[in-house]
């Protein structure tokens, strides 16, 4: 499920000059609070203690690992001895940034004194500090230097660690779904669950489709009703178009794909789900194929709400979902479809899951009486994600056992999809002919399926892949 991140700030200096300059304490102090200031309200942000001695680094180490936090932003305010950041580094697991604003963008230097150096000594103790995390078996942190003044830098470079430690803290101690089984031959699909546990730090609960079953069977008649009046709020639903494949919507396709929706929310909630990856064949139309084929309404609900769930059992999709997400572009589950060269531009989309949080107007619903590639019949969403900036992510597995990052920005250019009860949306590569840029996707070595989501989260992502430890391309210019 959906937990907040805990996110600490940690203020040092060097308690040797507070005693020879009065008022410096209070000065370096005003520091937390403006930095805290950066943040947005979709974690909780915690000032620890000012730790000026190695003994009360101690103390905010264990208070920190008490509360399990997620990450931490260690505040230099001015030089400080790389002892008083060593047990940080020493004892907790957490990713930490180095930061270093200066308050001034240039000293008086005719009028500068000591203490005002102080003041603005931020970056003074960054490089021992650094140099510290290695020795000790530690990732070198990243360091975000600025000035007090450049506030939209400032801004910028810790929403995109704050999100990309949002997308981290999304995978710790959670479970993500696996119900039924890869579709056949998709070897891209194919993960094995204890190397994305030791990746991500994610279990990975196998699921049946008798479960799933049994929650169906539970759902009343009142339940389907109140999900139906929503399903009739959210979409539009649409007669027949030009495609033989659609119909009309009838009251019974309604009933069914509102029950399974119904019995698709108890088990992420029976099960205690932060994302799930499902696909189900079935045979001669029997109950789980029947049930396989009504999950795209449920799966889109869901997904939109912040649960993503990944079709085809997609296990790697599921995850790069839930990182879009957790960074801020929503993530709908996609893949490649046909390019347009005199548009300059290629469809991008899926049959489903879907994320309606990130739809251009009102997502649409049209009966498909047979799916292509996969069995069954049932209702599909069609949509566009809004015009503007997109994210495009994708994850593999290397040659060498490790996962890999795949990701490109484009945008989402408004205009005429097919009416073919999926989602689809124009993608165009500024500066770059659509040919190329595929070729260069494909040649990163991507699954087949991305998330693709709304704004530019690249930052984001190079954040993510750093805190991590994961390998990434950017695809583009």
């Amino acid at each position: 499920m959906i937990r907040k991140p805990v996110i600490a700030i940690v203020p040092l200096g060097h308690w040797i000059y507070f005693q020879q300059f009065p008022g410096l304490f209070e000065e370096l102090n005003k520091k937390s609070q403006e930095f805290a200031g950066y943040f947005e309200d979709s974690s909780e942000i915690i000032i620890t203690e000012y730790v000026d001695t190695v003994d009360k680094a101690f103390r905010v180490v264990q208070d920190l690992k008490a509360k399990d936090v997620d990450g931490i932003f260690m505040l230099l305010t001015t030089y400080l001895p790389s002892a008083l950041a060593a047990p940080f580094a020493r004892y907790l697991e957490a990713p930490q940034i180095l930061v270093g604003i200066q308050p001034l963008n240039h000293l008086d230097y005719g009028k500068c004194t000591t203490f005002m150096q102080l003041v603005n000594d931020d970056v003074c103790a960054m490089p021992e500090i650094a140099g510290v995390y290695p020795r000790l078996g530690r990732k070198m942190p990243p360091c975000l230097v600025a000035a007090a003044g450049q506030k939209e830098r400032i801004q910028q470079k810790v929403r995109a660690y704050q999100r990309a430690i949002a997308a981290k803290a999304a995978f710790k101690y959670a479970q993500i779904g696996y119900l039924g089984h890869t579709y056949e031959g998709m070897y891209d699909m194919h993960t094995d669950p204890t190397a994305f546990f030791g990746t991500f730090g994610a279990h990975v609960k196998m699921l049946e489709m008798c479960e799933l079953a049994k929650w169906a069977e539970q759902v009343t008649p009142a339940m389907i009703e109140e999900k139906i009046q929503r399903i009739q709020e959210t979409f539009s639903i649409q007669d027949p178009s030009v495609d033989p494949l659609t119909d009309y919507v009838q009251k019974e396709d309604l009933e069914w794909s509102a029950r399974m929706a119904c019995a698709l929310d108890r088990l992420v909630q029976e099960n205690n789900l932060t994302a799930l990856a499902y696909y189900y064949k079935g045979e001669d139309n029997n109950l789980y194929e029947r049930m396989g084929a009504a999950l795209i309404i449920g799966n889109t609900l869901l997904t939109s709400s912040g649960i993503p769930l990944a079709g085809e059992a997609d296990l790697k999709t599921a995850a790069a979902m839930l990182i879009m997400n957790r960074i801020g572009g929503g993530g709908s589950f996609a893949e490649l479809h046909p390019f347009d060269v005199e548009g300059n531009c290629v469809l991008v989309g899926h049959d489903g899951p879907h994320n309606i949080a990130i739809s251009q107007g009102k997502p649409v619903l049209r009966k498909l009486k047979k799916y292509h590639g996969k069995s069954g019949s049932g209702i599909g969403v069609e949509f566009s994600l809004k015009a503007g900036e997109i994210t495009m992510l994708s994850i593999n597995v290397q040659q060498n056992g490790r996962f890999k990052l795949i990701a490109a920005a484009g945008i989402s250019q408004a205009g005429a999809i097919p009416q073919t009860g999926n989602t689809n949306t124009r993608v165009i590569v500024p500066g770059m002919e659509i040919t190329d840029f595929l070729a260069k996707w494909c040649e990163a070595g991507p699954t087949h399926h991305l998330a693709l989501g709304v704004g530019n989260h690249l930052e984001e992502i190079r954040c993510f892949a750093r805190l991590m430890d994961l390998d990434l391309e950017i695809v583009g210019n």
